[in-house]
């Protein structure tokens, strides 16, 4: 996200485009907007800021000079030395040439003095690293590159944490979402998603072996096409409430949701809907293959991705993967909760250390982190 300005004329209410200006941050990667100011007659334009290094802060800006007053310096988090991390942007390229922005992130320590870039070399790290891609690509929504303090155990323990902004998403404008994320164009959102981990691996990021993925919802129908089209590419996939039954489910429409969700998949009572979605919905499209450690999670009292999708894709994968001696396939549900997980916030805490446990235990970094 960037903000953006434009003078307007008050007498007639116009604004002049010629005036357009960026906000500028020192950071090359971090998420901004705007915030509540409750005075009303004020100069003053309230900023939130952050990056996947600097907790929020809270700025105010004056309009008349652009000048910045900090209101509040940084959330605080217990423990976190912002000096101790550094963040990047690379590109993985899709197969139509498509260049797919990926933030990445870890510590600096991560690389021994041996293995240390050569100078000038910011994009290519010396050595594989255990890694988790996380992705969403749906509805035009940005996975913005700011402050998340739940990846700090996986930055801790080693590992290289990367948000890859496929299309679908609105992170390189509404183009990236309307024509190239959506309805007859939505199996790019998820070739993009491969490209980001091809690009990972090719360019010696991490390995197959090391790299995990993460999705949630939406994100969950990202993850569950990724298994059945890569699935030698990932060791482990954390599906969070998975929209996984897209067939059965955009096909009833007494299920309160689902003619609203026509907007973004499409129509199935439409040909060419139905068999473009019946080409990636991931319960339809399980076969027997090698199948990476996945761990599915569910709430009974979810009301946008009901509990019987992660039931059934979770029993039909276990019946079709071919390394179930190897590979395990989790489903984990939640009695009380809905789709945002518990309210309780300690519960929520535990949940997401469960989620975390099962990527390094299947990544083998179940250690104690660096301080």
């Amino acid at each position: 996200t960037r903000l953006w300005l434009m003078d307007k004329d008050r007498s007639t209410g116009l604004v002049d485009p010629a005036s357009l200006r960026q906000v500028a941050f020192d950071e090359e990667l971090y998420e901004c907007g705007v915030s509540i100011n409750r005075e009303y007659d004020t100069p003053f334009c309230r900023i939130h800021y952050s990056s996947l290094t600097t907790p929020t802060q809270w700025l105010d800006m004056d309009m008349r000079d652009m000048s910045r007053k900090m209101l509040i310096k940084e959330e605080a988090v217990l423990n976190f030395d912002r000096s101790l991390y550094v963040c990047k942007r690379v590109y993985a390229t899709a197969p139509d040439k498509t260049q797919i922005p990926m933030s990445i992130v870890h510590r600096k320590d991560l690389y021994d003095e041996e293995e240390e870039q050569e100078e000038g070399d910011t994009t290519t790290p010396p050595a594989p690293k255990p890694t988790m891609l996380y992705g969403y690509g749906s509805y035009g929504i940005c996975i913005d590159p700011g402050f998340h303090k739940l990846i700090l155990p996986y930055l801790d323990r080693g590992m290289i944490y990367c948000i890859a902004h496929v299309r679908g998403g609105g992170e390189m404008g509404r183009y990236w979402y309307e024509e190239q994320g959506k309805y007859l164009n939505k199996r790019n959102t998820f070739q993009d998603f491969i490209s980001c981990a091809e690009h990972l691996v090719d360019n010696g990021f991490t390995t197959p072996s090391t790299l995990a993925a993460e999705g949630r919802s939406a994100g969950g129908l990202l993850m569950g096409n990724v298994v059945n089209w890569r699935p030698d590419l990932f060791q482990a996939i954390v599906a969070g409430v998975p929209f996984v039954d897209l067939m059965n489910t955009m096909c009833d429409p007494t299920i309160p949701l689902t003619t609203g969700e026509w907007e973004e998949w499409g129509n199935p009572n439409t040909d060419k809907f139905f068999d473009y979605m019946l080409s990636y919905s991931p319960y339809d499209n399980v076969r027997a293959q090698p199948y990476p450690n996945i761990l599915i999670t569910a709430g009974l009292y979810d009301p946008r991705v009901a509990y019987w999708e992660p039931a059934k894709w979770a029993s039909k994968l276990r019946t079709h993967m071919t390394n179930a001696d190897e590979n395990q396939v989790l489903c984990k549900f939640d009695l009380e909760s809905g789709h945002f997980s518990a309210s309780d916030r300690y519960k929520y805490l535990r949940e997401k250390a469960f989620d975390q446990a099962f990527v390094l235990s299947k990544l083998g970094l179940a250690e104690t982190p660096k301080k």
